[in-house]
């Protein structure tokens, strides 16, 4: 099998006439795939299914190649199995219904239900800081703003009788997003309990402060979410984002449509809004495979 990559590489090369770099790219992506044939136990070409094909694609995924490596991979395989085609070595393609597509971009991280609720709860309500703590991470969650735009949040973006935050978004679009009563009953209790604190001798109309009397960068968000994340033992990657993906992904399983979860989000594109939907069917799937009896 390894000689028909010889082949292939030459075959770009003399009758496609491809770049140096394009080849040495598509060397490396052939044989990365032609190890992972071999470790399946598959000796023959013609033994390459799609299941296979698709196993090689996860794989690839999992070892952290981003969208557009896995799509120059599927690129490179798929052209190789053309050229075997045409060369009459195999009578089938396995490539053939697989396509470039988002579904093989990083789906986004997100926290279960559950995994959401000890993360929250963490802070606790004890001191100013936890206040302050909770009072923001309940925010994200309930409104699935951007870090980016919770720091930059004033007194002035919250609307206490309807129950709403003011976020300006990318581009300088403004967007209104409910609070919910949760978000709502922790913000309050931060800003008429433990703000004053944070303010020292600091006139400022800024929501979140520090303890500089400040208002707080994105790398202190992320340090208080980290320093949360470690303490209630969660072990997957937890980042502000996070946030913004896990109320996304937690308003489609509880029956939101796409366009109101596109609005409060701020997308432009609600193409943007629909990679949400794939993280849906794989818990499906997962589901499906944990407690079918033939799953």
């Amino acid at each position: 099998m390894d000689v028909f990559i010889d082949e292939y590489l030459n075959f770009l090369t003399v009758e496609r006439g491809v770049s140096r770099h394009t080849l040495d790219a598509y060397s490396r992506d052939l044989n990365r795939y032609m190890s992972f044939i071999h470790s399946s136990g598959i000796h023959a070409m013609a033994d390459v299914t799609a299941d296979i094909v698709i196993s090689y694609l996860t794989r690839i995924k999992q070892d952290g190649l981003n969208a557009r490596s896995v799509n120059r991979a599927l690129a490179a395989v798929r052209g190789f199995y053309k050229f075997l085609i045409h060369e009459k070595k195999i009578d089938a393609n396995p490539f053939a219904n697989i396509e470039q597509s988002k579904v093989w971009s990083r789906l986004p991280d997100t926290l279960s239900k559950e995994e959401m609720n000890l993360l929250l709860g963490a802070p606790g309500s004890k001191t100013p800081r936890a206040l302050r703590d909770t009072a923001m991470m309940e925010l994200m969650y309930a409104t699935g703003i951007r870090v980016s735009e919770i720091i930059t949040l004033t007194m002035n973006n919250i609307n206490w009788q309807v129950g709403y935050v003011i976020v300006m978004g990318k581009g300088s679009k403004e967007r209104i997003v409910p609070i919910g009563r949760s978000a709502y009953n922790c913000l309050y209790e931060y800003v008429n309990y433990a703000r004053a604190g944070f303010m020292k001798e600091h006139a400022t109309n800024t929501l979140f402060l520090n303890k500089s009397g400040r208002g707080l960068t994105r790398q202190g968000f992320w340090k208080i979410l980290k320093k949360y994340a470690m303490h209630v033992g969660l072990h997957k990657k937890v980042h502000p984002h996070t946030f913004r993906h896990s109320f996304a992904s937690h308003l489609l399983e509880g029956g939101a449509d796409l366009r109101s979860i596109q609005t409060m989000l701020g997308h432009a594109d609600i193409s943007t809004t629909q990679i949400y939907t794939h993280i849906t069917r794989e818990k499906l799937k997962h589901i499906h495979k944990k407690y079918h009896p033939r799953g």
